[in-house]
């Protein structure tokens, strides 16, 4: 990351993640039918989404039992999975999604710990 006119490399890394707060969330839930793997996944997700994306994100469910060619399209291999479109860079999590931590993290809303 070039540093531009004095600014430090903390104001610049501030700068870059400071859109973070308004960017819009685009996912995508692959689900298959309303197993109860799959219903705690839709409303861990919506739960999550509520608390830190309130009002900034867009959530499609997808039953792969009815649509069972997006399963092949998407290359879903498993099943609760959701895919963030946007903002880019796409992010894929398997699972429940029952690590808020875990799952923030995936989608790019919190920083990883080194």
């Amino acid at each position: 990351m070039a540093v531009k006119r004095g600014k430090t490399r903390a104001e610049a890394l501030e700068k870059a993640t400071a859109g973070r707060d308004r960017e819009e969330y685009v996912l995508r839930l692959y689900v298959t039918g309303l197993t109860p793997r799959s219903t705690l996944a839709i409303a861990n997700v919506r739960k999550i989404c509520d608390e830190h994306l309130s009002g900034r994100y867009e959530l499609e469910v997808i039953d792969l039992y009815q649509q069972p060619k997006l399963a092949k399209g998407e290359q879903i291999i498993a099943a609760p999975t959701l895919i963030k479109t946007l903002p880019l860079p796409l992010r894929r999590l398997i699972g429940d999604m029952s690590d808020t931590e875990k799952f923030l993290i995936g989608i790019d809303l919190k920083p990883k710990k080194s």
